[in-house]
């Protein structure tokens, strides 16, 4: 029987403990019946990230960045690559993930069995590995967008693949048909947050989204994002309108919104939905819609499970 051939892939800017870390759980992944070759796109890491890399994992891909290339282009840069070794799938990740030894085989087996399906893994917080983290977010337009999920954990999940919207970037298998068929990332109006747009356009395309619940990779939490609401007017000010990456960014929401809305104008009216929540105090994504009740996705989702085959 032929071998699954299979690229994985990630963007490093100076992370050297984490990304040895990463590599190290892949090493201990069950691959039988996948030929795997992993590429690192270091983006002008100065911590030695890349020396450090090949000193132990010596079959390892270095792609050289030049430094700016943040998330969007590291990750385009990494999918050129990969599809330079004829690949049947794609697994792009972070590198700051552990991996469940099962993981990357429950994904494949998942795509095999779900033709012309994009496969995400079940993200877990690895400070409390029970718990969900950015998995399977739902457009809500007066939520102001897409709704990340504050309370679940791998018992509130459908036991078999459910159909999403959006899959976030940290652990996704591309078959390499659909990064041929729909192109790269939009790293021109994405630098740091090209996975907001990316599978909703593969979704448009007839790529199918699916979350498999089997596929289990533990991720560092995101850093604790400052209240808007309590910075000061020049404060404000900059973090709509200057900084471009940041969370606040009129730019970013505006960008998100339009490339992951299920239409151009929902996107363009959830932006001032969401910036009317934020001053009110009424922000799914902050206090306010950490304290809110929420249903296990296992009923949220019921109609989007696809029984296991």
């Amino acid at each position: 029987m032929n071998r699954v051939k299979l690229e994985i892939i990630t963007p490093v800017h100076n992370r050297r403990e984490e990304t040895i870390q990463c590599l190290t759980s892949l090493r201990r992944a069950d691959l039988s019946g996948i030929e795997c070759h992993i590429i690192i796109v270091d983006d002008g890491s100065t911590d030695g990230t890349a020396e450090a890399v090949l000193a132990e994992f010596p079959d390892v891909e270095i792609v050289k960045g030049n430094g700016e290339l943040w998330y969007t282009a590291g990750t385009n840069r990494g999918l050129e690559a990969a599809l330079r070794h004829a690949p049947d799938y794609i697994l792009a990740i972070n590198n700051d993930s552990i991996f469940d030894e099962k993981c990357v085989k429950n994904l494949v087996e998942c795509a095999k069995s779900n033709p012309r399906s994009v496969i995400g893994a079940l993200l877990l917080n690895w400070e409390a590995p029970h718990q969900l983290f950015q998995v399977s977010p739902r457009w809500e337009l007066w939520s102001g967008g897409f709704r990340h999920w504050r309370r679940q954990t791998v018992w509130t999940v459908p036991a078999d693949p459910w159909e999403v919207e959006l899959i976030v970037g940290n652990c996704v298998l591309y078959p390499a048909e659909a990064v041929r068929e729909v192109g790269l990332m939009d790293e021109k109006r994405f630098d740091q947050y090209g996975d907001a747009e990316y599978t909703p356009r593969m979704r448009r395309r007839g790529w199918r989204l699916l979350i498999e619940p089997r596929a289990r990779v533990f991720c560092k939490p995101n850093d604790l994002v400052t209240g808007f609401r309590k910075l000061p007017f020049r404060k404000k000010f900059e973090a709509i309108f200057t900084n471009v990456t940041g969370p606040y960014s009129l730019k970013r929401r505006l960008n998100m919104s339009l490339g992951g809305a299920p239409n151009l104008m929902q996107g363009i009216l959830a932006i001032p939905i969401f910036f009317i929540r934020y001053l009110l105090g009424r922000n799914i994504e902050g206090s306010w819609g950490m304290a809110q009740d929420e249903k296990p996705l296992a009923e949220t989702f019921a109609s989007s499970v696809i029984p296991r085959r």
